[in-house]
């Protein structure tokens, strides 16, 4: 399961692969029927809100919302490779807090590269900010990243109060990558600026932005009240999908197969198989390496362990392997796994999908990154931001009621 996630073969090969090997978890008793429909049931709502947004923010693309963006970066980045930087950064940062890690590495990445291209600047900084940034900046909501939706149950913590006790663990974050990538990239960011060129702005698309807002306000209103953000997503997919039908910017089998309903099914059947390793030898490993308390070295100790996992095995199945086995050590604990599961999968590129898409997608355009360089700048950040981001989430953990 583990290749077919990191080679994204077609729908039908993913949906196969996932099927047979959760047979294959009944077959051999791993686990009861009765557990699988549990696992399924707790499953279907984070799948529904993957397959939602990924239709949200396809639509946002056909309508030329990330077109518009780009054009907006050129003229502000003023062919200055160091302002180019920052706005892919704060860019790469909304697009994720709000679409998720995917539309940044599938939907924005070639659009910043493309602008970096126009302003004839080099496009490496920005092309790494939106690889680093889909897995650091997925910190602050729980739907700008499948791993927090999947602990959500465990933190007991509405939309509004999770992206509040986060928000100085992602701000750490953010701060700590950008010094990272000044770093790293300071001889192609001190470059001359580039020659003139034409910067006229694409207009914004009112609509589609609207229906991302009143989507954004959906999640806070409804949270309090038990509802599944996936329902506000498929509401705002319907919204979006049907604007651009209307528009004939796109078709009806476009919006089904944006919602990769394949892979999907597989991430439900993922869930299957790892509950059944849970259940045995890997399961009473990890449960003998989770920390028994919740001081500030036991939380970073848990924040490394999922670190560790997530570049094993990848982060969605670590998830649904260790958040059972913090959640009894409170909500805090379950924030530091968080915190590895999501910053700590930019270690290597097997830690996430959203790296191997990003890899993909640039490949697809004709720029192959060098793995050597990815992995250099992965060590340079990821280490400091896991430490600033759990020793921020500890400190302001402890001054709120």
């Amino acid at each position: 399961m583990l290749v077919v996630a990191f080679r994204h073969p077609s729908a039908l090969v993913e949906a196969t692969t996932g099927v047979v090997a959760a047979g294959a978890v009944l077959a051999t008793g791993m686990l009861s029927w009765s557990r699988v429909s549990a696992e399924v049931g707790r499953l279907l709502p984070v799948v529904g809100f993957l397959a939602a947004i990924l239709v949200v923010a396809e639509m946002c693309a056909v309508e030329g919302v990330f077109a518009a963006v780009g054009t907006r970066v050129v003229r502000l980045g003023r062919r200055d490779p160091q302002r180019m930087l920052l706005l892919a950064f704060l860019t790469a940062a909304v697009v994720t807090v709000v679409l998720s890690l995917d539309a940044t590495v599938v939907l924005l990445t070639p659009v910043v590269v493309a602008a970096a291209g126009r302003a004839a600047v080099g496009s490496r900084p920005t092309a790494y900010a939106c690889v680093r940034l889909a897995n650091s900046a997925s910190l602050l909501l729980p739907v700008s990243n499948l791993t927090n939706l999947l602990a959500l149950p465990a933190v007991h913590l509405s939309f509004l109060r999770f992206a509040l006790v986060m928000a100085p663990a992602w701000l750490a974050v953010l701060a700590v990558e950008y010094a990272g990538h000044r770093v790293f990239f300071a001889r192609e960011l001190h470059a001359a600026p580039g020659p003139e060129h034409d910067d006229r702005l694409a207009p914004l698309p009112v609509v589609p932005l609207a229906i991302v807002a009143a989507m954004l306000v959906g999640f806070a209103v409804s949270s309090p009240f038990g509802v599944a953000p996936a329902w506000i997503a498929a509401a705002a997919a319907l919204a979006s999908g049907g604007h651009a039908l209307r528009r004939r910017r796109t078709t009806l089998r476009a919006i089904v197969s944006a919602a990769h309903l394949g892979f999907a099914l597989f991430v439900l059947c993922l869930g299957v198989v790892v509950a059944g390793l849970s259940a045995g030898f890997l399961g009473d490993l990890v449960r003998a390496l989770v920390p028994g308390g919740t001081t500030l070295l036991d939380l970073l100790g848990i924040a490394v362990l999922a670190t560790v996992l997530a570049n094993i095995v990848n982060n969605l199945p670590a998830t649904l392997l260790l958040v059972p086995f913090v959640a009894p050590l409170g909500t805090l604990a379950v924030l530091c796994a968080l915190v590895g599961l999501n910053v700590g999968s930019g270690l290597t590129y097997t830690g996430s999908l959203a790296n191997l898409l990003w890899r993909r997608t640039l490949a697809r355009r004709g720029q192959r990154p060098r793995a050597a360089d990815f992995h250099r700048l992965s060590l340079l950040v990821t280490p400091p931001a896991l430490v600033v981001a759990v020793v921020a989430l500890w400190a302001w953990a402890g001054l709120l009621p």
